[in-house]
């Protein structure tokens, strides 16, 4: 399956996910730090709308702080927006192909890890197909971009427990495909979910 399909179906997924959210579930806290469930959402569409010309638009009116151009167009995304207004905005999008600049692995990988983001904190265990959760760790695995997942499981044999996966060399970390992925990008509150003599390592780099 190509990658964008993929992401479509990982986004109509999502959506209907979202619409079925009790209205006070979007002001709860995400893994994002600073962010809420509708702030993730909002960064989600924002992904799903950019094109390469508006993103380096966008990332100039924000003086080229990448920081403050996630946050503004975030932000604007969701302004003066009702919940519904933006599940509808990112149904309209499940199919489009339009992204900013960057290998489209990272699109899947935004839906992907932003669900896991807004559902995990909520105690609402969401499924996703293995070979997208795979597609994006082997990504991710060989990438500093962002998020430096590279240079964070460097030195560690990550090992999946739920599939035929495994990258790196030293101390390993086992444990479920998903959590894996989650721990490469950082979001330590998965950690429990690991074990292996690297567990330790890879929370301080968390």
């Amino acid at each position: 399956m190509d990658v964008w399909d993929m992401t479509a179906a990982e986004r109509a997924s999502l959506v209907e996910a979202l619409a079925a959210l009790p209205e006070a579930s979007w002001d709860q806290p995400s893994w994002c730090a600073g962010w809420n469930v509708r702030d993730v959402v909002g960064h989600v569409i924002a992904a799903a709308t950019e094109t390469t010309a508006g993103f380096f638009a966008h990332l100039a009116g924000a003086g080229f702080n990448f920081d403050r151009f996630t946050d503004k167009r975030t932000h604007g995304i969701t302004a003066g927006r009702s919940t519904k207004e933006l599940v509808d905005t990112l149904r309209a999008r499940i199919s489009t192909r339009n992204s900013p600049p960057g290998p489209k692995q990272t699109w899947l990988g935004e839906v992907v890890i932003h669900g896991e983001d807004i559902f995990r904190p909520l105690g609402i265990p969401r499924e996703h197909p293995m070979e997208h959760v795979l597609v994006v760790a082997d990504f991710y695995k060989g990438s500093n971009l962002v998020v430096g997942a590279k240079k964070r499981i460097a030195g560690l044999t990550l090992r999946a427990t739920d599939a035929q996966w495994t990258t790196g060399t030293g101390p390993e970390v086992t444990g479920p495909a998903l959590s894996l992925l989650m721990a490469m990008v950082g979001r330590g509150q998965v950690l429990a979910d690991l074990g292996g003599a690297g567990v330790d390592q890879l929370r301080a780099r968390c």
